[in-house]
C-alpha cells in the first residue's frame, strides 16, 4: 500500500505552482476575436469581380478627325443618330460586323474540305478579305477611316473614288452600302460641293433648283432661262407634284417626226427570198 504523503506533497506542489498556460489562453482568445472582427472586411476584399455576360467584345468605333470648316462630324458606325434617315434595307442579321464597314454583299461562308482518297469531310469557313484603310474624300477634303473589302476597293477604283461610290443611285449600290455606307452617304450630301452638284443636275433635267442654289437665288436662275423653257420647267414640276403618271417626251423627243410615223412603209423591211422560191437558171 502506497503512502499518502508523497501524493499529498505532489498535489501541494501542483496547486502552489503558478499556471503558465493562462496568459497563452488569453492571448489566443484575443487573437481569435481580432480575426473574427477582420473576417468580414477580408471576405469583402477577396470577393471575385463579376464576369461578363457576353461572349464577344464590340469593335471600337473609328477615330475620325473633325471636318474642316464644318460643325457636322462624321457619324459613328455604332452610335444612334436620329438626324440621319433610317437605312431602307435595315441592319444585316447575318455577319453583323458588315454593318460597321463597306463590305458590299460579302458575308462569311461555311463549307467542307473533302479528301480525295476517303472522302472525309472537314468543316471550314471562308471569310471576306477585310482591310482597314484611310480613303480620300473630295467633298469632305479629308481622309475617312473605314473597314473595306478588297472587292469594294476594286469597285472604288473603277467608279473614281469614295465619293462616286457612296453617291451611286442604283438599288444594288444602296444595298451594297450597308448601314455604315448609308451614314457616310448622308454626311457627303451635307457638303456644299455635293449640294451644288445636285442642284446643277436638277437644272439640267429641267427642274427648279433646290437646296443651296434655291437659297442663293433660284428666282434669278429661272428668270435667266428662256420663256418657253421656264414654262416647260414649271409644267414639269407641277406634273411631278401631282403624283400622276405621265409620259416624258414623245415622238419629237426621240427624234422621229409625225410624218414618218404616219407613213405605213416607214421602217419596213423587205422579205428575203427563200431558197425554194428562187428560179433555177
Amino acid at each position: 500500500m502506497l503512502s499518502s504523503r508523497p501524493l499529498a506533497r505532489g498535489l501541494g506542489l501542483l496547486t502552489a505552482r503558478p499556471s503558465t498556460t493562462a496568459p497563452c489562453a488569453i492571448a489566443a482568445r484575443q487573437a481569435s476575436i481580432t480575426l473574427l472582427a477582420a473576417a468580414p472586411a477580408a471576405a469583402a476584399a477577396a470577393q471575385p469581380t463579376p464576369r461578363r455576360t457576353f461572349s464577344s467584345t464590340a469593335a471600337a468605333a473609328y477615330k475620325q478627325k473633325p471636318v474642316r470648316d464644318s460643325d457636322i462630324p462624321i457619324p459613328s458606325p455604332t452610335a444612334q443618330h436620329p438626324e440621319i434617315p433610317a437605312y431602307p434595307y435595315g441592319e444585316r442579321r447575318i455577319y453583323k460586323q458588315s454593318n460597321t464597314g463597306l463590305y458590299g454583299s460579302a458575308a462569311i461562308a461555311f463549307g467542307h474540305n473533302v479528301s480525295k482518297k476517303h472522302a472525309v469531310k472537314t468543316p471550314r469557313k471562308w471569310r471576306p478579305n477585310v482591310q482597314s484603310r484611310r480613303l480620300w474624300s473630295e467633298a469632305l477634303g479629308m481622309m475617312v477611316r473605314t473597314k473595306i473589302t478588297t472587292r469594294v476597293l476594286r469597285t472604288l477604283d473603277k467608279v473614281g473614288g469614295l465619293d462616286e461610290y457612296l453617291l451611286g443611285s442604283k438599288a444594288q449600290r444602296i444595298k451594297d452600302l450597308g448601314p455604315w455606307g448609308w451614314r457616310l452617304r448622308w454626311r457627303l450630301m451635307q457638303t456644299p460641293a455635293v449640294r451644288e452638284r445636285f442642284a446643277a443636275q436638277r437644272i439640267a433635267l429641267g427642274l427648279p433648283p433646290a437646296g443651296l442654289a434655291a437659297e442663293a437665288g433660284a428666282t434669278a436662275a429661272l428668270q435667266a432661262q428662256p420663256e418657253g423653257l421656264r414654262a416647260l420647267m414649271e409644267e414639269t414640276q407641277a406634273m411631278l407634284d401631282s403624283d400622276k403618271e405621265f409620259d416624258l417626251g414623245g415622238p419629237e423627243a426621240d427624234g422621229v417626226s409625225e410624218d414618218r410615223l404616219a407613213d405605213p412603209g416607214f421602217m419596213w423591211e423587205k422579205e428575203k427570198p427563200r431558197r425554194g422560191d428562187t428560179e433555177k437558171p
